[in-house]
């Protein structure tokens, strides 16, 4: 089955499970997610599939988030608009097999996602 890697190209983890899916044959569509940012009603897809909140997603630890988000209670219809308008605020890679989806990381999660 295809999965489907949300991808940042500057992402070190992102390259590692690339590089994975690469080496093991596993087929794979790469979603930059920077040049191609998911709208709000995908974002609300990936997160039904991932079965977390939005604030499973968000990089906390990204300058972007220091500067302008931290330490404010947005709700996650907002922040859902947030991450739609600022994708890297989004952690990546986010891997979509079907109707599953699940973070990247650490790598070694990766191999058991993609032999259920």
């Amino acid at each position: 089955m295809l999965v489907k890697v949300l991808h940042n190209a500057n992402c070190s983890k992102s390259k590692a499970v690339l590089e994975y899916l690469d080496e093991n044959g596993v087929p794979f569509e790469i979603i930059n997610i920077i040049e191609d940012p998911l709208s709000i009603t995908e974002l609300k897809t990936v997160l039904k599939k991932l079965n977390q909140s939005v604030f499973h997603i968000i990089r906390k630890n990204e300058r972007l988030y220091i500067e302008k988000f931290a330490g404010k209670n947005y709700s996650e219809e907002e922040w859902i608009k947030i991450l739609a308008e600022n994708p890297s605020l989004i952690q990546r890679p986010i891997l979509i097999k079907g109707s599953v989806a699940m973070l990247g990381r650490p790598v070694e999660n990766v191999k058991y996602f993609i032999e259920k």
